[in-house]
């Protein structure tokens, strides 16, 4: 058997109690939610954010004093990987109307919707176009367009799943925008779920939702957003100009201390490029690879907080850093599978989590951060967890339910990439149960932008996972992959506007030299050096 003789043993007491709580389960009975007094409490003390000396306040900056993760913290008090007098800012290797940084969801929305302005575009992304957490989302993208919903309900949801801490102006642009991005999405070629009969959007639950709005594409909704997204890129390539391979280090003002133009640094040819541009738009994503308090991520490679570290530098303001996500349900088992994301709706289809004796300890669907605390208990406090050969701790979510719940061939119908990665490991999660853990895999918080997507800093556009307080101190599936589309949609539109009223003045990094003057100041003895770009898992084995 995949699992370990011990390991089975709790598999067999999940299988005993799944009867009762199938019945249950039909009956329309659930697991009792918390009240508003139980949630503080859980969450104050098991959530990780609330973990004494894992954040500090930022001791240099135009955000002196912000509180952030360590983990941040010493990127953001880095020195610069740009030697500022290395750089003829007078060799400009590039003229653009629109720059952006990011070749993900937010970063290609904006490039496309720029682009039908009329500019000419360019994306500059670290790896190849698409590569991204966007291809990571896997449930769903949140959107009130049924008859029983509402933009005012999805907007009471999301302000509810963030603690009523969001930005309401924010948030309220998201909600009204969201139906127009399914619209927009469809027209393109994403294939949503849907009903076999009549043609009709499928939707589910997601965590801390009232109703039914999660489309969805099997479980690779991301992934098929994303290949939509990067087709119709490449679909215009005399008005959007795609450098892969190629991050931006530092970004470039110009003399009236306007955003004008990046650094990039080209990783094949490891050559500095400047180029100069009317607007930029940073939709560099997370920093799911920074491994904050040493958690496991479902992040991709280049998720190391590049565009926050750039932003800062330039003097933009950061909102809502020191809430950092944490999704419930990250495998740890196989040791191959740790930190792999098993999406929310899995247990919007149905599945239960409970313990190492099949007892069900938490409602499925309470918000991410509730759920994460209440499974941290449960296997910290009360020593209910599941030990893996490695040591590992977890609890069980039982997806056969799916399976019961929904008719024989669920699972591997509508979440064929989470059999497909199990499969490979001889586990069969249409019969049995899979071991999960909170795995970390959002950054909350981010750079301070308005509804327009504006930073605090002229001609600089933010949008996606970069960006700060449209989720308040905690997010709701299917809200980032809206997020990255109403604003990347709106950056876009934006920056292209901006544009076309700008030009730079005379090309500068005095802003980065003035920030190395601080860090040496304020007595900061570091030896590294941001933007990180990359993890250096290779140098943490050494």
């Amino acid at each position: 058997m995949p699992y370990s003789e011990a390991m089975m043993e709790s598999v067999a007491k999940v299988e005993a109690t799944r009867p009762q709580r199938l019945a249950e389960a039909k009956e329309g009975k659930h697991y009792p939610r918390l009240d508003q007094d139980e949630i503080e409490q859980i969450l104050k003390k098991y959530h990780p954010d609330y973990r004494d000396g894992t954040k500090r306040g930022l001791e240099v900056g135009a955000g002196k004093g912000t509180v952030v993760p360590n983990e941040l913290a010493e990127l953001l008090e880095a020195r610069p990987m740009l030697n500022p007098g290395a750089v003829d800012l007078e060799q400009i290797d590039l003229d653009t109307d629109v720059l952006v940084v990011g070749g993900g969801g937010a970063g290609a929305a904006a490039a496309l919707t720029a682009a039908a302005d009329g500019v000419d575009v360019t994306i500059a992304t670290k790896l190849r176009l698409g590569d991204s957490n966007t291809v990571m989302a896997e449930g769903g993208i949140q959107a009130a367009d049924k008859e029983i919903d509402s933009p005012t309900l999805h907007f009471l949801d999301v302000m509810g799943g963030g603690h009523f801490t969001n930005d309401r102006e924010l948030v309220r642009a998201l909600v009204r925008d969201a139906p127009a991005i399914i619209e927009w999405l469809e027209d393109m070629g994403v294939l949503f779920d849907k009903d076999e009969e009549d043609g009709t959007m499928r939707t589910l639950h997601g965590g801390g939702t009232s109703r039914k709005r999660m489309h969805s594409a099997g479980d690779m909704t991301g992934a098929e957003i994303m290949r939509t997204l990067r087709d119709e890129v490449r679909n215009h390539p005399d008005e959007i100009r795609v450098l892969e391979f190629s991050p931006a280090v530092e970004l470039v003002l110009d003399d009236a201390g306007r955003v004008a133009g990046a650094v990039l640094y080209n990783l094949e040819t490891e050559r500095y490029l400047v180029v100069r541009a009317k607007t930029v738009i940073l939709a560099t994503g997370g920093f799911g690879r920074l491994h904050i308090q040493g958690f496991p991520t479902t992040n991709h490679y280049g998720a190391t907080a590049d565009g926050i570290v750039l932003a800062y530098r330039a003097g933009a303001g950061l909102r809502f850093l020191e809430a950092t996500q944490f999704h419930p349900t990250g495998a740890v088992f196989p040791e191959q599978n740790v930190g792999l994301l098993i999406t929310e709706k899995v247990r919007g289809a149905g599945a239960q989590v409970v313990n190492v004796d099949g007892e069900q300890f938490v409602y499925a669907l309470e918000t991410r951060d509730v759920e994460s605390s209440a499974i941290i208990r449960e296997c910290q406090e009360r020593d209910n967890g599941v030990v893996t050969p490695t040591g590992r701790k977890g609890c069980w979510l039982d997806s056969p339910m799916v399976e019961a719940l929904r008719g024989a061939g669920t699972m591997q119908k509508d979440f064929p990439a989470k059999y497909r990665q199990f499969m490979r490991h001889d586990i069969d999660i249409s019969e049995l149960p899979m071991l999960i853990y909170p795995t970390l895999h959002y950054q909350n918080g981010g750079v301070a932008v308005s509804p327009d997507a504006e930073a605090e800093r002229e001609n600089l556009y933010l949008a996606g996972e970069v960006t700060g307080g449209i989720h308040g101190t905690n997010r709701l599936m299917g809200n980032s992959l809206l997020d990255i589309l109403v604003y990347g949609r709106r950056a876009g539109r934006n920056a292209a506007k901006k544009s076309k009223e700008t030009q730079p003045g005379r090309l500068t990094l005095e802003h980065v030299e003035a920030f190395v003057k601080e860090i040496e100041g304020s007595g900061i003895d570091t030896k590294l050096t941001s933007p990180m770009l990359l993890p250096d898992y290779a140098g943490k084995l050494g």
